[in-house]
């Protein structure tokens, strides 16, 4: 019986596996579709979408008061006379255009 002073190659095998099968997961775990890097570029999507969010709630706000104040239960002349001006392109009698 020969016995031999190196390492076995069955060993050998097995922590070559270990370590590779180590990568993978790692490789994954980082870049993966459920990595780090997914997940930093999801979070910075949900806050550019956040502030979107909050610009257009801004802006129907905004319209829904201008919207309130053109009803029939509360006029602004002033907003009617607005309007009038820059949608219909209309002026007073007394008013010069100068273009």
């Amino acid at each position: 019986m020969i016995r031999r002073s190196g390492p076995q190659l069955g060993a050998l095998f097995y922590f070559l596996g270990m370590i590779m099968l180590g990568l993978y997961f790692t490789f994954a775990a980082v870049q993966g579709d459920y990595g780090l890097f997914k997940r930093i570029e999801v979070k910075a999507e949900g806050d550019a979408l956040a502030v979107e969010l909050a610009a257009l709630q801004e802006e129907v706000a905004r319209m829904e008061n201008l919207t309130a104040r053109l009803s029939d239960n509360f006029l602004d002349l002033d907003l009617l006379d607005q309007q009038a001006r820059d949608v219909l392109g209309m002026i007073r009698a007394d008013e010069i255009v100068i273009r």
